[in-house]
């Protein structure tokens, strides 16, 4: 090789075995070199045995996904670019032309838009029921349903449901029947530190990696954690078919993310119960939603099977307050931040309509702001609240 430029490409330099360090190393690749023709036609991907192609794992995204499983207690787990695609994946993966899709109420609302929009344009019907009734779950199922997701708590209202009773529901309606009824929980509150999903009866677990696995704001990403082969085998196929995949730059993010996971779930969670018991103590606040305050809706089940509470709580205002008032008063906070999205250093705020975004009625008539609690003190958040709550007319 006289040319330089193949001395280059095909330079016959290769470290030493050895190496090793706290961060795992990060590997970045579309074509994968196989050492001969025996191996390109039979190395397998799909038992993580191997490597084929960039898109179907590399040891940083293979150590990514063992890492997520093991925190969720699960067996098997596939990676996707966003929270939103992995709940559609799962959806895709499960749902076939004539198939019927159950969803909460107080679902994330993307899920319930990708069911409204995307599957009823292939022919998979859905219905909303009260994630808070396992009996409507029971009145809903029908011969056609094969998916219910479950959402722990509520996105935005943050209500806490009796998963081990709608899952019951599910077991009980899938006696004698050929396709099983898979059950999802949404996952990304409890973050697999919250609850061990599995072990509360669910078959799939995802969650939205962009928020306590990154931490940093920063990374956009999601998981699907099974402990059942076929059905990971379900989503591992269709996450091929469908193209998807992560780079080797937002795996080695999330990576380092987990390392303080538990620390941050913990600071967050703590701050997030004093500022919450706070607020709920104020003038002009008609009630916080938190699982862990007792009156929540679903406290007792929260309670019972989970022993965490993430960052999240919502305060619903007194209805003398217009609209244009609460909006007011989220302008006038200085550490909350106006954003979506939640569980990184900064604390957020949001205004939300509540009514327009549920199919069944909503039981306050006030207006509805949804507050995430970043890292910053907890007495410089509670000042932050009380000037901005001094601005309302009280």
């Amino acid at each position: 090789m006289s040319d330089l430029s193949t001395q280059l490409i095909h330079h016959r330099y290769r470290p030493p075995e050895g190496f090793d360090a706290v961060a795992p190393g990060v590997h970045k690749a579309s074509t994968v070199i196989f050492p001969n023709v025996h191996a390109l036609r039979t190395q397998e991907w799909t038992d993580t045995s191997g490597y084929t192609y960039g898109l179907h794992g590399t040891p940083t995204t293979f150590t990514l996904e063992e890492r997520i499983a093991t925190i969720e207690g699960g067996t098997h787990c596939v990676l996707a670019p966003s929270g939103l695609s992995a709940l559609s994946l799962v959806d895709m993966a499960f749902l076939q032309q004539g198939d019927e899709l159950l969803i909460p109420d107080n679902a994330y609302g993307p899920n319930k838009a990708f069911a409204s929009v995307e599957l009823a344009r292939w022919g998979i019907v859905h219905r909303f029921y009260d994630p808070l009734d396992p009996a409507d779950l029971a009145a809903k199922i029908g011969p056609a349903t094969r998916l219910v997701w479950l959402e722990a708590p509520g996105s935005i209202t943050l209500e806490f449901p009796d998963l081990p009773a709608l899952v019951a529901v599910v077991r009980e309606s899938n006696a004698g029947r050929q396709r099983p009824i898979v059950t999802a929980l949404d996952n990304t509150w409890g973050a697999g530190i919250a609850f061990n999903a599995f072990e509360l009866g669910v078959d799939v677990s995802m969650q939205a990696l962009t928020k306590y696995p990154s931490g940093g704001a920063d990374v956009l990403m999601g998981s699907v954690v099974t402990r059942d082969r076929a059905l990971h085998q379900q989503l591992l196929m269709t996450h091929m078919r469908l193209g998807l995949g992560v780079s080797g730059n937002d795996t080695e993010l999330v990576l380092r993310g987990l390392n303080t996971m538990p620390l941050r779930y913990a600071a967050q969670d703590a701050a997030t119960r004093e500022l919450a018991s706070w607020m709920q103590a104020q003038a002009g606040v008609a009630q916080v939603l938190h699982p862990a305050l007792p009156g929540s809706p679903g406290h007792d089940a929260w309670q019972r099977d989970a022993k965490a509470a993430a960052c999240l709580f919502s305060v619903v205002f007194d209805e003398r307050f217009a609209q244009a008032q609460i909006d007011a008063f989220c302008d006038q906070l200085r550490l909350f931040k106006l954003g979506w999205s939640w569980a990184g250093p900064i604390s957020l705020c949001a205004p939300y309509n509540v009514p327009s975004i549920r199919t069944q009625a909503w039981p306050h008539r006030g207006g509805l702001v949804r507050f995430a609690v970043g890292l910053e003190s907890v007495d410089d958040l509670r000042a932050d609240l009380a000037q901005a709550l001094a601005t309302l007319p009280l």
